[in-house]
Parts: C-alpha cells; structure tokens; sequence
C-alpha cells in the first residue's frame, strides 16, 4: 500500500473495530466480520479484505441479516472505497442494503497540524462533564438530527458508565444554553484518535463553532499521546479540514438495512 496514512489507518482502526469492543458496546466475531451490537442500530465492520467472494460472500451477508432480523434490529455494513473484494456494494445492494450518504475519510498527524487558537465567537467552548451534560448533548442531537432524544440520552449515559477516558465530548455554550457539541474518540490501542458527533443548532451556524470544536479537540488528543486524527466528514466540512493539515485517504459508506 503506496500511501502511508491510509496503511496506519487499515493497520490499526481497522483492526482494532473487529477486537475491541467500544463503551457499552458488545463485538461478536464472525471470521472476516465482526457484528457490534448495543449502539442505537446494529454494526458491521470487517477486514479490508474480506477473503471471500461469489457465494461465499453472499452466504456471509446473509448470515448477518439473519442475525439482525431475529433481533428485529436495524443495522449498517460500514465499507471503504479500497476494500475487497469490489464486488461487496453490488452484493449489499442485492441483499436488500440501501446505500447512506458517502463520507470521505481524512487523516492527520497531530504533528501536522499547527497549534493555534480557536477562532473568535461568543461561544464558550469546554469539555462536558457528568450526567447532566450528556443529557443536555442528547437533547441538543434531537433538536438538530430527529430521533428519540431519551434513547439517545441513554446510549450516551450508558458508554460514560464503561468508559475509561477514551472519549471527550467538548461542547460549546451561548448564554448558558448549549448550541453545538462533538467529540474526541481515542481508539485504544492504537496511535489514533476519532473527531465525531459535530451538531449545531442551525442558527449558531455559520459562526466559527466547528473549527473551536475542532481546535479544542486537537489540544485534548495532543495532552493524551495521541499520534493521528481521522475523521468521517461529510462534504461541507471537508474543506476546513483540509486547510488544517488533514489529508483524504479513502471515502467510506454505510449500506443499511431494515428487519424484514
């Protein structure tokens, strides 16, 4: 593999998704998969190479559909762009999978990314703590996405209890109310740590909260030993990214499937 980030990335997230399970979260291997249960919908994640093809491959999928169906649980198959064997969103999509929106993977050296203050805003930006903020980042990921804010509430409350320092949600206040959260994922392990979770109210966008997000969180992964950051980022964000230091290695997608 020609490009080193990209080797990191496949060397050490890629594995450590099918060997270590994360907070309140459950990992049941299945050879080159690994099924994750516990989140809000069901997971899969594999090996770049899945090893296998033609019907083998269908049978393996169906496996997973199986397992999932008897749960009556909605779940996703989390794929990248240079995975193999090429044929694996043809064989998704035959399955009854319905392909989400495509996200483009970037990565950075903290060594990369210049040290800088975060941009001016009204905002005060901090690092939660306790239940009640985790409910109030609950609240405010309902407000912005839809969905259930008390499960959502309940995930978050339930990976704090089983987490041991690996996540860092930051969020940002105006006047005492909170208008926009995301957080830092260090993937134990490994030298790499995830930026994830962005929302914000859309009347505060627009402001310069991403990138204070952003700034803090690369502080926070500099003060923990963290030696790469790697986003998921959607086209908007992409661009600011890039400005600072992150560079595109691959894009992923997520094909998901209903029960039934």
């Amino acid at each position: 593999m020609d490009d080193p980030l990209l080797a990191a990335y496949d060397t050490e997230v890629r594995a450590a998704e099918l060997t270590t399970a994360e907070p309140g979260t459950t990992l049941l291997r299945d050879g080159p998969v690994a099924r994750i249960v516990g989140a809000r919908r069901g997971q899969v994640v594999g090996l770049p190479d899945l090893g296998v093809t033609g019907a083998a491959l269908a049978v393996l999928i169906e496996r997973q559909v199986r397992f999932f169906g008897a749960r009556g649980e909605v779940f996703e198959w989390k794929t990248r762009a240079h995975d193999r064997p090429a044929e694996l969103p043809d064989r998704l999509l035959a399955a009854g999978f319905a392909a989400e929106e495509t996200e483009t993977v970037l990565i950075a050296p903290l060594s990369a990314i210049a040290a800088s203050a975060p941009p001016s805003s009204d905002a005060l930006v901090r690092e939660a703590t306790g239940a009640r903020d985790l409910r109030r980042i609950a609240e405010l990921t309902a407000a912005v996405f839809g969905g259930d804010e008390q499960a959502v509430a309940r995930e978050l409350l339930a990976r704090a209890s089983e987490d041991h320092g690996t996540t860092v949600h930051v969020v940002a206040e105006s006047d005492g109310r909170l208008v926009s959260a995301a957080r830092l994922e260090l993937v134990p392990g490994t030298t790499f740590a995830g930026l994830w979770g962005g929302a914000t109210l859309p009347e505060f966008r627009g402001r310069g909260l991403y990138r204070a997000l952003v700034a803090h969180r690369v502080a926070a992964a500099r003060s923990r030993g963290v030696r790469y950051l790697q986003v998921d980022a959607l086209p908007p964000s992409r661009p600011i990214l890039e400005r600072l230091g992150f560079t595109a290695v691959t894009t992923t997608t997520p094909y998901v499937r209903n029960p039934g």
